[in-house]
């Protein structure tokens, strides 16, 4: 199947749809019709006709694919500003905690540089730049982590049930062996 502008192909296919517009290029040179063009590099009239037109128009490089769509909206330049942004945190930013959501991230992209991402594509475009998914650790506040530490070395040693010892046969295995 061939996609419009490359996408969802691969290398080896771009090229070969390149071939595929130069051979129709020479054939309009050459008077041919549409409908014979098309039956002969099995491709759409529609396509042909498209082709055509856009060869009448600004000749042999208009016929040149236009590569693929997904291509990137935002340069280097803006991409380490939307880091440092993103770096400062939401709260400046105008939102009421401190969690980078991807709906939040869209939004802060649309404000800064005018384009419109999905939040699928943002999700794409951090995580091509090196950013990665985080759930923030829950811990309440009054959280004090030496008393923590104090009470999981010498507490819960002391409070937690001693496990019981294998003796012979009391293994569920040793039964059904004996069987």
């Amino acid at each position: 199947m061939r996609y419009a502008q490359g996408g969802g192909l691969t290398e080896a296919e771009r090229a070969a749809g390149e071939r595929i517009r130069q051979h129709a290029v020479e054939r309009f040179e050459g008077g041919e019709k549409n409908q014979e063009i098309a039956a002969a590099l099995r491709v759409s009239e529609r396509s042909v006709e498209r082709w055509r037109r856009a060869w009448r128009e600004r000749g042999e490089a208009g016929v040149l694919s236009k590569g693929s769509p997904g291509r990137p909206r935002l340069g280097p330049a803006r991409i380490a500003r939307l880091e440092r942004e993103l770096e400062r945190g939401p709260l400046v930013h105008g939102w009421a905690d401190q969690r980078w959501t991807l709906a939040r991230v869209k939004t802060l992209i649309g404000r800064l540089f005018h384009v419109s991402y999905t939040v699928e594509g943002t999700w794409r475009l951090l995580k091509r730049h090196g950013w990665s998914w985080q759930q923030p650790a829950r811990r309440a506040i009054e959280r004090d982590d030496a008393t923590v530490e104090l009470w999981k070395k010498e507490v819960w040693p002391r409070v937690r049930a001693p496990r019981r010892r294998a003796t012979a046969g009391s293994s569920s295995r040793t039964k059904q062996a004996s069987r």
